[in-house]
């Protein structure tokens, strides 16, 4: 009888324990009411990570989630970027431990292209504006099949199959690449030849055919788009990648990114740089261009004790962002991923989407509640 009645309170307990993200997304706030009145159609799913230390520095990590399911296909969009930019700097590494001279600095050119460029560079314009030909110069450099192998390795759900915004998107040949010392020269330091990959299988996922109609070659088609041939990285293992580059003692060495200091240093700098730190016009981008959470509805400056360590993905109605959001003057940090769905006339890429008037809000009001909960959880 009593163990029983000691399961029976354990039970309640449980049970009365709510999340935090409960009460957040049954606040009276217009941005997320809005939004929640038509879960269905907008897809969200949400991780929040509360970060608490001990007296010795050790982390523990409480995570909450809201509607998160790896078999519901979403558009990640650029959040692909993110992963692809940490896998291009171990592969340059592992190649310099080969004993080829070559490091994040060294310049390169890819087979069709006409600009040299450097690793280094091409993650800046990733993180900073979301450069789509900076990914698929990265994407050449590794290709699919290293790319996937990679994931796997770390124990990362997803599949990264195709370019962005290119008409080869889905070639499974990559472009030979060389990397030199100097444009001028000759001789190359390094010649990475183009590699054939394999065709890898649809997806076998819940929704994956989405709305009613697709613009296709500039005319409509009546049938629902098909995303079984797409990018797919659930939020789980987006989150996952935030958590191995901000923390990577809390995990086990295989599923880490493997970097040298002075890169993680690099490409946490890029992350969290705003585009005007890194030599762009900040009238045209502001500092929450590519940053939802908190500042996303506003184009006012970002405090410069709050670091937002980040990737956004915005493609066919979805918005994403994974973020870890840092405040050197309260002493806050989480973490926070999220995904939203904004497609009222169910036609893509018709360029008819709601971003502004509903997904970025939806987002930006969902980083404040979080980050104001931090305050309280912080007093």
């Amino acid at each position: 009888m009593r163990i029983l009645l000691a399961l029976l309170i354990v039970a309640l307990v449980a049970c009365s324990k709510e999340s935090p993200l409960d009460e957040i997304l049954n606040s009276n706030s217009f941005a997320i009411e809005r939004v929640m009145k038509n879960l269905k159609k907008h897809e969200v799913q949400i991780i929040y990570t509360q970060i608490d230390r001990d007296d010795n520095g050790k982390i523990k990590f409480t995570d909450f989630e809201f509607n998160v399911n790896d078999s519901v296909y979403f558009y990640p969009a650029s959040s692909v970027k993110l992963p692809i930019a940490l896998m291009a700097l171990e592969k340059v590494n592992e190649l310099h431990e080969q004993g080829i001279n070559i490091d994040r600095n060294t310049i390169f050119i890819t087979q069709s292209d006409t600009l040299h460029t450097t690793i280094e560079k091409e993650i800046i314009k990733i993180f900073a504006v979301s450069s789509n030909k900076a990914y698929n110069r990265l994407f050449e450099f590794l290709g699919q099949d290293e790319i996937n192998k990679r994931l796997k390795s770390k124990k990362l759900v997803g599949r990264i199959s195709h370019r962005l915004s290119a008409f080869h998107s889905h070639n499974l040949k990559t472009q030979s690449i060389t990397f030199k010392k100097h444009i001028e020269d000759s001789l190359p330091l390094y010649q990475q030849k183009s590699v054939e990959n394999q065709q890898l299988p649809k997806l076998s996922l819940k929704k994956q055919l989405k709305g009613k109609g697709h613009v296709y070659n500039d005319s409509l088609i009546p049938q629902p788009k098909d995303f079984s041939e797409k990018n797919y990285l659930p939020l789980r293992s987006l989150h996952g990648i935030m958590k191995r580059i901000q923390f990577p003692e809390s995990f086990e060495d295989f599923q880490r990114f493997i970097l040298k200091p002075e890169d993680r240093d690099y490409v946490l700098n890029a992350m969290s740089a705003l585009p005007h730190e890194k030599g762009y016009n900040k009238k045209k981008y502001y500092d929450s261009y590519v940053k939802f959470f908190i500042y996303g509805d506003t184009k006012k400056s970002i405090p410069e004790h709050i670091k937002i360590y980040n990737k956004v993905g915005y493609a066919y109605g979805y918005l994403t962002d994974c973020a870890y959001v840092k405040d050197s003057k309260n002493e806050i940090e989480f973490m926070l991923s999220a995904t939203i769905h904004v497609n009222n006339n169910k036609i893509y890429n018709d360029d008819t989407y709601e971003y502004d008037e509903i997904g970025i809000p939806f987002l930006a009001e969902l980083g404040r509640k979080i980050y104001d909960l931090e305050k309280q959880r912080k007093n």
